[in-house]
């Protein structure tokens, strides 16, 4: 099962860094425009709690647009939070967001396992084309972190 990590310094508070992400009307802002992402359940987005079901739609690859449904599935508040697809284009979707106080910050870690749907056919996609668009979303948000809270990482 393909695994992506990564981590990345944010010169915020506990209670700015926490506040920020928390919020799924906050997904937007650090997803890649030509994804051309959507909430469109529920109106308007309540802060996150476990439980929560997000709808979505999302164009991940060649412009497709595509329903993703997720919930919510752990919330310990300032340390992480962790999200699962029900409902999407891949297999399996279980995204972790880790939160941890560091001198002068934040340190951010996240955590997806994920499987794409048609056996030996998707493994081979997972490694490649889908590999390198789940590493493009993270080097934009990370570039947004940088804009947004000058100092990080």
């Amino acid at each position: 099962m393909p695994v992506f990590q990564t981590t990345q310094f944010v010169k915020a508070s506990p209670q700015e860094c926490w506040s920020f992400f928390s919020k799924p009307s906050n997904l937007s802002l650090i997803t890649p425009p030509d994804m051309d992402f959507r909430i469109y359940f529920p109106d308007p987005v309540p802060p996150m709690y476990q439980g929560l079901i997000i709808r979505y739609k999302v164009r991940p690859l060649f412009n497709i647009p595509l329903d993703w449904i997720t919930e919510i599935t752990q919330v310990k508040e300032g340390s992480y939070f962790v999200d699962t697809q029900i409902k999407g284009p891949f297999r399996l979707w279980h995204h972790q967001h880790f939160f941890r106080e560091v001198p002068g910050g934040i340190e951010m870690h996240d955590i997806v396992n994920y499987e794409l749907p048609f056996g030996k056919l998707g493994e081979l996609l997972s490694f490649g084309i889908v590999r390198k668009r789940v590493e493009r979303i993270f080097e934009f948000r990370r570039k947004v972190i940088r804009e947004v809270w000058k100092g990080s990482e």
